[in-house]
């Protein structure tokens, strides 16, 4: 069971660890700092102590003179939410609370900066220290939080026994509620676009959704999301679904849905996932659809995994793939955000001994770590709601599907995490062989559209831009606005946001985004105009889904997409 007070060993490893290194560098740093101050002046860690308090000197000077309720000695960065409530700017006790906890969370980070380690070392810290400095604030906390206090006064104190009601259900469900589950249901008010499963094997089913349009491009569009995480994202509502976009342009899309497997499935393979899964599903739309080829989309670990395959089917001497999309995907892992500070040597190790060979990896862990990276955003904000001010989440879909988390095969994790975010072994051609094919990524010749976002916290944009210097066709490089889902799930009927196109695409990625044009609106109508090339003739529509040899096996959205993580074991 994983909640914000039971991590992955992960988490709790690397945290421990974070903290012995940070102590390690600041006595080795401020030890040879501070005896060259005398004779070299001022260092940077003698120049933020100094910094550090003289602040807390103002404040409590502030404090004492009655001016604390005036103009701030630490401002609140933009867009920090936690201290809106009147009483953080009004009341003098909460104002002092606020401004300590800013003036030490902002000391506790300056001192990552200034220590003197190497980078790989710095991001660990810079992580750690965020996730400590952001589960320390005072708004956490029920007896220094004021909206907290002041329900629980007029509740007469229901909104704390209710709290810790909520808090009770969520022990025994597992994890912290982030939404109302209740208020939604895979089916019927989500994942609704209108379509058969053809086709199913023990690692995915194949959705054919049905035309929109009269004709369709002859070339279907074969979609493969990540599989740790359920495909419904593309296809939430009708106004957001990126599913139905497609079809309504003309294409015949067909989606892959991967199992949430169970201990039955504990022994499939990332060699599994490419040729039982990908390949399989590439070549399945080709027959039903009985086109030339078929243009190929893969969204996260989605787009890993069909890279990998098209890979496969370049050394194989396969054209059967027109064209190559990627959504925030990584193929080349030298800088893989803030994900990469879970991976070193020794975790790896310990996941291929207790999973490698055989076993689950529980999709309630995989789901906390997603959760950590944006704690201020899903974590804290659910804690006060839920747990000290008792008051239920709101409904709200996309949430509802980042509860909706899924488990990975031991052994397909652990050679995922070795070979890709450990030793990036997919960028170097020649280093892989999967699916008894040695891989060299340049082979893929087919024009590529590589779609990156500015804010994404999983796939930063500059490792997703290196894709370009890889992959052997014609590419094309956009930059969405806003992260890794708001950034991808942005419809053109809501014109909002806006993406970058046009910049020099060399080896460096500031350097394109320099030389780029920013458009208004969503990059979904300039991804359609780019593979209208790519899509074939056009033909009427099917009459119905499926092939004499793939027959319907049941309506959209099928039942692997059904099944929990906490159902699967």
């Amino acid at each position: 069971m994983n909640t914000p007070f039971n991590m992955p060993d992960e988490y709790t490893q690397g945290l421990v660890k974070a903290g012995q290194n940070l102590m390690q560098a600041l006595v080795a740093g401020s030890t040879a700092q501070l005896g060259d101050a005398a004779s070299a002046g001022t260092t940077p860690l003698v120049q933020l102590q100094s910094d550090y308090l003289k602040q807390q000197f103002t404040l409590w000077a502030r404090m004492m003179s009655g001016g604390l309720t005036g103009e701030p000695v630490v401002a609140v960065e933009r867009g920090d939410r936690r201290f809106h409530g009147s009483e953080w700017q009004e009341n003098p006790t909460y104002s002092l609370l606020k401004q300590g906890y800013l003036l030490n969370s902002r000391f506790l980070t300056d001192l990552v900066e200034a220590a003197e380690i190497d980078e790989s070392t710095r991001h660990r810290l810079r992580f750690y220290m965020r996730q400590f400095v952001d589960a320390m604030s005072p708004a956490n906390f029920a007896a220094t939080n004021p909206d907290v206090l002041k329900l629980a006064m007029e509740s007469g104190g229901k909104s704390l026994r209710t709290g810790l009601e909520n808090l009770q259900a969520d022990l025994r469900k597992g994890g912290l509620s982030i939404t109302d589950e209740s208020a939604f249901e895979i089916g019927k008010n989500v994942a609704v676009s209108e379509g058969s499963v053809v086709f199913e094997n023990e690692l995915f089913q194949l959705i054919q959704y049905a035309p929109l349009t009269d004709t369709v491009a002859s070339r279907p569009l074969v979609i493969v999301p990540p599989c740790i995480n359920k495909f419904y994202i593309l296809d939430l509502q009708p106004e957001n679904s990126f599913v139905r976009f497609c079809a309504e342009q003309g294409h015949s899309v067909f989606l892959v849905s991967w199992r949430n497997p169970d201990a039955s499935g504990g022994h499939l393979t990332w060699d599994d996932y490419v040729e039982r899964g990908a390949i399989a599903a590439l070549e399945v739309a080709r027959e039903v659809s009985g086109a030339d080829q078929v243009n190929a989309l893969g969204w996260c670990v989605g787009g890993t995994i069909l890279s990998t395959a098209l890979a496969v089917l370049a050394a194989r001497g396969d054209t059967s793939v027109a064209s190559l999309t990627l959504l925030t995907t990584m193929l080349d892992f030298r800088e893989p955000g803030d994900l990469g500070v879970f991976i070193d040597e020794q975790n790896v190790l310990a996941r291929e001994k207790t999973i490698g060979n055989g076993g689950i990896y529980p999709g309630s862990e995989l789901g906390f770590v997603f959760q950590t990276l944006r704690a201020n955003d899903l974590i804290w904000p659910n804690v006060i709601n839920n747990y000290l001010k008792g008051k239920s989440p709101e409904a709200f879909d996309l949430l509802f599907w980042n509860a909706d988390s899924t488990n990975l095969p031991g052994p397909m994790y652990a050679w995922y995490l070795r070979n890709m975010y450990l030793e990036n072994n997919l960028a170097v051609a020649g280093k892989l062989s999967v699916c008894g094919q040695v891989l060299d990524v340049g082979r893929i010749k087919v024009p590529s559209y590589v779609l990156a976002t500015r804010e994404d916290h999983i796939v930063p944009w500059r490792s997703a831009y290196l894709t370009t210097q890889l992959l052997g066709g014609l590419s094309q490089f956009v930059l969405g606005a806003s992260g890794h889902i708001a950034g991808v799930i942005n419809p053109v009927s809501k014109n909002k946001r806006s993406y970058w196109v046009g910049g020099r695409q060399g080896d460096d990625p500031q350097a394109w985004l320099d030389s780029a044009s920013e458009t208004p609106g969503s990059w979904w109508s300039h991804w359609n105009t780019w593979l209208t090339p790519f899509r074939g003739d056009s033909v009427a529509a099917p009459r119905k889904p499926g092939s004499r040899k793939y027959k319907v096996i049941e309506p959209a959205p099928g039942r692997y997409v059904q099944v929990r993580a906490g159902d699967a074991k």
